[in-house]
């Protein structure tokens, strides 16, 4: 969701693909930003691509095309995740491009997005899969993410990095008794790579959310949302809500 009366646009993006030329693909990726004066963060790694990077309507909208169309990539990213929202003030300081192992890191080599990831869930159909008494919700983000807001009986694993999911996963979750685990993340990436490792485990039913919670809050109406709080996002802007609208900074909320 943007609006018009907002001067900036954010574009979130991820894919997992096979890069092996990814350390060429930074400075052609770094001038492209930089000429649509583009400010935020992107990562390239052999395993894919994954970036938040903000501009004026007209820039992203070239930007988008540039990644999905141009010859920079090659045809590549044609499965490209994409979600946009807006921004009253430019959610970033600067322009990063930087060269990864991992686009999000969990370090597991078993957890092969691009092979195997658990069965997409749209945002219309996530309040069913969630209600149902034999699902297991899972939410894979941080605990400072959670406290922000979550949905309705959730799991929380408690891991201060994404990189602690797989000892969560090893201790807490068991093939025999969680037989179906519905999952979801801000916008679909951690997902893949948990659902890629929880098949890897055994586990025999895997669900995530399609696009993550950020296309829930745009997609669902209100009144009909099992989200509670706010969604913590990794910019200036702090949290969105319902609608993908920006926090209010400007009230104190009781916590």
């Amino acid at each position: 969701m943007t609006s018009s009366n907002t001067p900036y646009k954010v574009c979130a993006f991820y894919q997992f693909v096979a890069l092996p030329d990814y350390r060429e693909l930074r400075e052609p990726l770094r001038a492209c930003c930089a000429g649509l004066g583009l400010k935020g963060s992107v990562l390239l790694a052999q395993e894919g691509i994954n970036g938040t990077v903000a501009g004026a309507r007209e820039a992203i909208d070239a930007f988008a095309h540039e990644l999905a169309r141009s010859d920079m990539f090659g045809g590549r990213l044609h499965n490209l995740e994409l979600k946009f929202s807006a921004a009253e003030a430019m959610p970033f300081g600067r322009l990063k491009v930087r060269l990864k192992k991992e686009i999000v890191t969990l370090g597991d080599a078993a957890a092969d997005p691009t092979r195997r990831v658990g069965t997409y869930v749209d945002p219309h159909e996530w309040n069913a899969l969630i209600a149902a008494p034999d699902t297991l919700v899972l939410d894979t983000r941080n605990a400072f993410e959670v406290a922000m807001g979550t949905f309705e009986g959730a799991l929380d694993p408690g891991i201060k990095s994404f990189g602690q999911f797989k000892d969560f996963a090893a201790e807490q979750l068991d093939p025999a008794r969680h037989r179906r685990i519905a999952m979801f993340c801000t916008g679909g990436i951690r997902c893949e790579k948990a659902s890629a490792h929880l098949l890897a485990r055994g586990f025999a039913e895997v669900y995530h959310l399609k696009g993550g919670i950020l296309r829930y809050l745009e997609d669902v109406p209100e009144a009909e949302s099992r989200w509670r709080g706010e969604c913590f996002v990794f910019d200036e802007r702090v949290a969105l809500g319902h609608g993908l609208r920006e926090r209010n900074k400007d009230v104190t909320r009781d916590e």
